[in-house]
């Protein structure tokens, strides 16, 4: 490598994961790759967190910090401006890192300056940390190198969230986390690869990513709110309203029958002219299907 063991920053904001909290940092501490930075803030949990992390501090001796609740974005700002990794990794309260993720991405990474983010592939798990059925599973997304059109157009899968590490210098380049925007991953990984960079998506299981009642993509109304507010920053592009309305379509179909208020919302911004299949699939569930709990 053409650096010696680079050091890898790992920020673990905390908030109300007192179940799953310990399994996660604990997954931090596992990893094969020596040369870790380990920062833990609570962002003003009212749960068991706090007691849960501490213990673990004393045992371990990593920084940790409590504070009152500033949001994800504005956490990670401050804990990466503290940090001294020339790699930063932000990682979920509530997800599992496989043990050899940091030293496969950190010998991927080097030499290879164009790459502003290292990503990889995840396995999914529920709240008791059970893997689901094989075929639900993101275990096998092949290689693949993403430019800015290639994530504001989708062309390829997106980055799982639990995987990412992100190069310093790219990060400083684009300001850091955008404090307005509270669904960073996506925003973070278009602002990089806006900025020149590319995003390396490599075809090896790096994390278990726990789905649970409190996932932040099962409030729709949030991540359409934040997804839009994110595409709307990058406005100026010539397929901008092309790709407004594809995601429109696609939240009408998927809440159509789950909340038909916030259904009836989404159909109002899509003009008659940017109608798909899902639109009109979305219009049978929202008057034909039965209702399904949201």
């Amino acid at each position: 490598m053409s650096e010696a063991q680079p050091l890898v920053t790992v920020i673990i904001a905390s908030y109300n994961h007192g179940p799953y909290i310990e399994q996660s940092i604990g997954s931090v501490l596992a990893q094969t790759y020596p040369n870790i930075e380990l920062l833990v803030v609570d962002d003003g949990s009212t749960d068991d967190s706090v007691e849960r992390i501490r213990a673990l501090q004393a045992q371990h001796g990593f920084d940790f910090q409590v504070q009152k609740n500033q949001g994800l974005t504005n956490t990670l700002n401050g804990a990466i401006a503290r940090s001294s990794g020339s790699l930063i990794v932000s990682f979920g309260s509530d997800d599992i890192m496989l043990p050899e993720r940091i030293a496969i991405q950190v010998e991927y990474m080097d030499g290879k300056p164009e790459v502003g983010i290292c990503a990889g592939n995840i396995e999914l798990i529920d709240s008791d940390g059970n893997l689901f059925p094989e075929k639900r599973q993101r275990r096998d997304v092949p290689f693949r190198r993403l430019d800015f059109d290639d994530m504001f157009l989708e062309r390829k899968p997106y980055p799982p969230a639990p995987t990412l590490m992100i190069r310093r210098e790219a990060l400083d380049k684009v300001g850091g986390f955008d404090p307005d925007i509270r669904l960073e991953d996506l925003m973070i990984e278009l602002q990089i690869t806006h900025a020149g960079y590319f995003i390396d998506g490599l075809n090896v299981v790096m994390a278990r990513y726990r789905k649970h009642a409190t996932n932040s993509y099962k409030n729709h109304r949030f991540m359409i709110d934040s997804i839009l507010r994110i595409y709307a920053k990058f406005s100026d592009h010539p397929l901008y309203d092309e790709v407004r309305y594809k995601f429109l379509n696609s939240m009408f179909l998927k809440t159509a029958n789950r909340d038909r208020k916030l259904a009836r919302e989404v159909l109002a911004q899509i003009p008659f002219r940017a109608w798909n299949k899902k639109t009109w699939r979305g219009l049978g569930r929202f008057f034909f299907a039965r209702r399904e709990k949201s």
